[in-house]
């Protein structure tokens, strides 16, 4: 390190934060703005007070400790609202959907086309080819349910 980083450590501390904080944007995850702030917090402190490195360490991971724990406990008291909530359940987008059996079902094993996949299923017996709803995901196996028109997708007639 030059002089200049040895004589003024609160320029590296906020350097970090800014590099920190940019990064979040880039890596979200809302993880990194904490540890920014932390930083931040290091480097305006070292302005006003002259810690040694230790003290600077110290106060670096005891406020990111505290930063951590607050955002943390911020995210869980406050509801973020999502266009989307289902975004990252998968299995939970499934369920109302109507899929295709593609091995015949019993209440014990079969396995049903959704989109371009295939997924283990359980239900009511069902034939190789028929329609079915998808009830519940349940460890990643759909539970079907019977729909009132039975009939397998190749014979029934187009409207």
């Amino acid at each position: 390190m030059d002089d200049f980083t040895l004589n003024n450590p609160e320029y590296l501390w906020l350097g970090l934060a800014a590099i920190l904080a940019l990064a979040e944007l880039f890596v979200p995850g809302v993880f990194l703005i904490w540890v920014a702030a932390a930083a931040a917090l290091t480097g305006i402190l070292s302005l006003f007070i002259d810690m040694t490195l230790a003290g600077q360490l110290t106060v670096f991971g005891l406020a990111t400790i505290a930063a951590v724990l607050g955002g943390r406990r911020w995210y869980l008291t406050h509801n973020v609202e999502s266009e989307n909530p289902m975004l990252n359940n998968r299995s939970a987008q499934l369920v109302g959907r109507t899929v295709t059996i593609v091995e015949a079902v019993s209440s014990t094993s079969g396995r049903a086309k959704v989109a371009d996949g295939v997924w283990p299923a359980t239900g009511p017996d069902m034939k190789k080819g028929m329609v079915a709803k998808v009830a519940a995901v349940e460890g990643g196996v759909l539970r079907l349910e019977a729909l009132e028109d039975p009939v397998p997708l190749e014979t029934k007639p187009i409207s």
